[in-house]
């Protein structure tokens, strides 16, 4: 039963229909049952204690769980003050899809496993399906999470990409450049950059520009809303004008960038210069 000051916090991605879960529990988490998705979780602190194939064991700060659809599992905290974690639930099918196509042969080698840059991964996926801001920074961080699961699943890494990558990569660019105020996903921009799929564009894309997709886009949004801020407009205005999600998710965003706040910026206290970074 949990307690009075245990908490669960759930969201679903409606586009692939992950489950992103973000809970602490300072005893009895759950009993024994089981999910027809792949979960795929990191512990944040405390001792997260829980059952799967045949034995119990113990997640602590840092360590990913992984379970495979279908495998029993329970969980508890071992001592106070509990456990806190994120854990996503992915669907079959998008794990299918995610590994090229085929989930044959595929499974986690191990339930635990030390692994940071997939923890970050797990975390910065919870947090961009909670967030729910804009499509392609889902899908980016998605895709991400997706390649570090690879040499977890014994999963072929992709064939190289085909020529024609600069041209997908131009395309792309182009595409930002003209929509860069609207919510689009990594597969409506592969289509519209004639790539062959999502993959293939963020492979190129890095290629030619030496970041990704999303990373672009932002730069491109900030200088619009630096231009409409220099102009006098409100930050809320500018927000929306540049396509953020609202005066909050530009404020993250312009503070990790410049520094200062979007309304210090736009009183003209700044020594920030307004010559944007070349993205070619």
């Amino acid at each position: 039963m949990a307690g009075p000051h245990d908490f669960l916090h759930l969201r679903r991605e409606p586009a692939s229909g992950i489950e992103a879960v973000t809970a602490r529990f300072h005893g009895h988490a759950y009993d024994m049952h089981h999910h027809d998705e792949w979960l795929v979780g990191v512990t944040h602190d405390g001792i997260q204690d829980f059952y799967c194939r045949g034995a119990r064991r113990q997640s602590t700060a840092g360590r990913v769980i992984l379970i495979e659809p279908g495998e029993r599992h329970d969980g508890q905290a071992l001592q106070a003050p509990g456990f806190r974690y994120s854990m996503l639930y992915l669907p079959q099918a998008w794990l299918r899809r995610a590994m090229g196509g085929s989930d044959m042969g595929i499974g986690f080698r191990r339930t635990l496993a030390d692994d940071r840059r997939l923890g970050d991964a797990i975390g910065q996926a919870c947090r961009a399906v909670f967030e729910a801001a804009s499509p392609l920074a889902t899908d980016a961080a998605l895709d991400d999470l997706a390649r570090h699961l690879r040499r977890h699943l014994g999963a072929a890494e992709p064939a190289p990409a085909p020529a024609g990558d600069p041209v997908v990569a131009e395309r792309a660019m182009a595409f930002l450049q003209a929509h860069a105020a609207t919510a689009f996903g990594l597969d409506a921009l592969a289509q519209a950059a004639g790539a062959a799929d999502r993959f293939q564009l963020a492979r190129a894309f890095r290629r030619r520009f030496g970041t990704s997709p999303h990373a672009c886009l932002v730069e491109l949004r900030l200088a619009r809303a630096r231009a409409l801020l220099r102009d006098g407009v409100p930050p809320a205005d500018a927000a929306l004008d540049a396509g953020f999600a609202d005066q909050s998710h530009l404020g993250r965003w312009f503070r990790r960038a410049y520094g200062l706040t979007p309304a210090v910026y736009r009183s003209g206290r700044t020594n920030v210069p307004d010559a944007p970074a070349g993205l070619g």
